[in-house]
């Protein structure tokens, strides 16, 4: 074995060599250059092909599992060793296009929280949306109801009838992006509260009402709901809807606690300047609603950095029709070109093979940048191999 300080070895390496030559870890043993650790050698590889063929076997053999960068380079580092070796196993594990598509998403999301836009007066915004799946209520067997709340891309709501209806009254559609129900927060917050309500009074298979209002009829149950939801107050404005919307609240069954109270019956001026002050505190109260909770959102997602050209994955966690069990299917498709940017939160994309019938616009939280291998390997593959050491080019000659 040749010394590491041999001073002909010493001539014939080149400068990003010198370091590792400085600190005596090189050892030339029958023409093969090592790389002394610790306690052992590994090889010194010059040669880019010979990287990659390393890097090939340390992560996408069935052997290497496909594992994390931090993996992949403990295995790579067991067997061989070259300058800047970390930075070429992440920029490698980057790269793959299985770990891209397989892995999950557990970085932080594109998308910014935006705030809907508010409406000028009552009811110039009206939002709906369907609750469905319902068992059958009412002498009609009704199975579901509608919520004038929001509006998603619902088919019944996409028809062209819909829209032609709606473009002879002069309304303005405006839809949500498809897969993405945050568009739609009003009306799935909405919802939710709604069947919480109903859930809470209606019992699935009873045949009775009882005394605790028990029934499983939820169709009875709306009227009463709703005339409740409307005279609650609400967290973020402070206020009733009722009173927001009319300045004053329907009165309710308790409301005979009061009736020996003076009824102050304000002026015609005075209640609207009483329903301007009760708007105004309910929109600050918004405003601070939505500084709060963009602060919240903003720390789990990031800006988008996409543009039209840009080729992306879309998260298969809302396509049904991909073949394979969910459990093994990938969790990203693609890749897609991006055709279009609606918004700074959604883009449109020439999709193709099995999602090609889904809606092209998608959220830019379901969607990540693609990485092509054959584009930024480059630097590791395309390029000209290093200028082999003169020590391997003589022993070559010597054979």
């Amino acid at each position: 074995m040749k010394d590491c300080k041999d001073p002909s070895l010493s001539s014939k390496l080149d400068e990003i060599w010198k370091k590792a030559y400085d600190e005596g870890r090189f050892h030339l043993l029958d023409g093969i250059l090592y790389h002394r650790k610790t306690h052992t050698f590994v090889m010194a590889l010059t040669d880019r092909t010979l990287r990659n063929t390393i890097l090939n076997e340390c992560h996408d053999r069935v052997a290497a599992g496909h594992l994390s960068e931090d993996r992949t380079l403990e295995r790579v580092k067991t067997y061989s060793w070259w300058p800047n070796q970390k930075k070429d196993v992440v920029e490698y594990f980057k790269i793959c296009e299985r770990c891209q598509k397989a892995n999950r998403a557990t970085k932080k999301k594109f998308g910014m929280m935006i705030q809907i836009q508010e409406p000028k007066s009552s009811w110039e915004i009206v939002h709906m949306d369907w609750v469905t799946a319902l068992p059958p209520g009412g002498n009609r067997s009704y199975n579901s109801f509608l919520v004038l709340i929001d509006s998603d891309r619902d088919p019944k709501l996409t028809s062209a009838l819909w829209k032609n209806l709606h473009n002879l009254f002069g309304t303005k559609l405006s839809f949500s992006t498809a897969y993405h129900p945050q568009t739609d927060g009003l009306a799935e917050g909405m919802i939710q509260t709604l069947e919480d309500m109903i859930r809470r009074f209606c019992a699935y298979g009873l045949e009775f009402q009882d005394s605790d209002c028990f029934t499983n009829d939820w169709f009875t149950l709306i009227p009463a709901l709703e005339l409740e939801y409307k005279t609650s107050i609400h967290l973020y404005t402070g206020k009733t809807p009722a009173m927001l919307e009319k300045g004053w609240n329907p009165r309710l069954p308790y409301d005979t606690l009061k009736k020996n109270l003076v009824d102050i019956n304000p002026t015609e001026s005075s209640f609207t300047i009483m329903l301007d002050k009760e708007r105004h505190h309910a929109n600050r109260c918004m405003q601070d609603s939505f500084k709060y909770a963009k602060e919240e959102w903003d720390k789990s997602h990031k800006p988008p950095e996409f543009k039209i050209g840009d080729f992306v994955l879309v998260s298969t966690l809302n396509f049904k029709n991909i073949r394979g069990r969910k459990k093994l299917k990938d969790s990203f498709a693609g890749p897609f070109m991006i055709k279009a940017l609606h918004g700074p939160n959604a883009v449109q994309l020439a999709l193709t093979g099995e999602v090609m019938n889904k809606h092209p616009t998608f959220p830019v939280s379901l969607i990540k940048p693609y990485s092509s291998r054959e584009k930024e390997l480059s630097s590791l593959r395309n390029k000209p191999p290093l200028e082999k050491p003169p020590w391997q080019k003589e022993r070559k000659r010597k054979l």
